[in-house]
Parts: C-alpha cells; sequence; structure tokens
C-alpha cells in the first residue's frame, strides 16, 4: 500500500505507525531507531508521523502506554467474573504471564528499554508501576476482607509481587529463559505461601 493511501482513516494510520515502531523499538532499541525507519516500516510518510507523534520520545512513550492499558483491560476483564478476593489475585497473576509471552515485543519496550533513558521515561515507568501496585493492593485488600488471606500489608505485598514479576519478565526478555509458562507455578505458590495461604490450598 502506498503512503498517504486514502483508504486508511487517521486511526488506522496511526495504529499501522505504533505497529510499526513496536518492532522497530524492539528490533533496534530505541537509541538506535529513527523516526525514518518506522516511517519506513508503516509504509507511511514523515507528516503522517509528525500528525500523530511530535517526536520518537512520544511514540516510545506511546507504547508504554499502549501496553499498559491493554494489560489492565485484561486484567479488569478477567477477574469481573470472580468473586473470591484470592481468586482474584490469582486469575490477575495469569493474566499478567499470559499477556507478557504474547506481547514479548511491548513488554520488552515497556519495561526494558525504558530504563535508563532519562526523567519522562523513568516518570512513566513509575506511574504504570503504581498503577498495577494498587490494582494488587485493591485485591489483596478484599482478600483480606473477605477472609480469603490473613491480614498483612497489601501496599508492601503488592510492591513486592510487581517487583518479582518484573524481575522474571525482564529475565525472559533478555534470556529467553524461563518462559512465562514455566514461570507460573513458581511464582503462584511462592507468593501465595506469602500470603500465608496453607500448602494444602495451594497444591490443590
Amino acid at each position: 500500500m502506498k503512503p498517504n493511501s486514502p483508504t486508511l482513516s487517521p486511526q488506522e494510520t496511526r495504529e499501522r505507525i505504533l505497529e510499526a515502531a513496536v518492532k522497530v523499538f524492539a528490533s533496534k532499541g530505541y537509541h538506535d531507531t529513527k523516526v525514518d525507519d518506522i516511517v519506513s516500516e508503516s509504509n507511511t510518510s514523515k507528516g503522517s508521523f509528525y500528525f500523530h507523534f511530535p517526536s520518537k520520545q512520544d511514540i516510545f512513550l506511546a507504547l508504554v502506554d499502549t501496553f499498559a492499558e491493554m494489560l489492565e483491560a485484561r486484567l479488569k476483564d478477567r477477574l469481573s467474573s470472580s468473586t473470591s478476593g484470592l481468586e482474584r489475585v490469582e486469575l490477575a497473576l495469569r493474566v499478567c504471564l499470559e499477556t507478557f509471552g504474547q506481547y514479548r515485543a511491548l513488554a520488552k519496550i515497556a519495561l526494558v528499554q525504558a530504563t535508563g533513558l532519562g526523567n519522562a521515561f523513568e516518570e512513566k515507568r513509575r506511574v504504570v508501576n503504581e498503577r498495577f501496585i494498587q490494582f494488587i493492593k485493591e485485591n489483596l485488600d478484599e482478600a483480606v476482607a473477605d477472609g480469603s488471606i490473613p491480614a498483612l500489608d497489601t501496599e508492601v505485598a503488592a510492591s513486592a509481587w510487581i517487583g518479582a514479576l518484573n524481575e522474571v519478565v525482564m529475565r525472559w526478555i533478555y534470556t529467553g529463559q524461563p518462559d512465562p509458562e514455566r514461570s507460573l507455578p513458581a511464582l503462584r505458590k511462592i507468593f501465595l505461601l506469602s500470603l500465608e495461604i496453607p500448602v494444602e490450598r495451594i497444591n490443590k
């Protein structure tokens, strides 16, 4: 398809540019990626790029937001049918790992490449992390309230869970091992033991 094809709406053009950016950032990294690379991969034009994104930094940050919003939407959708607080916490772990596994390139951008790129990127990472810490905390609070788990400092627990999850996923992104499917049973056991869940319940 030729650049600036009249068959593409502005939203479709934006999505095409974002999809191209994922591929280029994932393969070249932030610093080595040029706007021209994204334009070429998306088969659009510089005018189209700058219409939607003022700079390379803006599209990179948009990709971090895209991944965070997709993960949050998946979590809310999958957890909406669970009534037990503990079930919701367990399902949240599964959904996170499934999403990381399906969208490795986006996860690489959001979790790895955004590290050490300056204040704007660090602030974005902090905000995204805080969103998910709060999400886990709220579900842990529900689990405490319904008696699924003993009372604990849910904010500290949620922070520790997100930190451990990030570390496992980042290692997988760097090395390819252990993959999310392999990591799930061990992480589940570690997390549930940290909540003082009896081993016999964990092994069911």
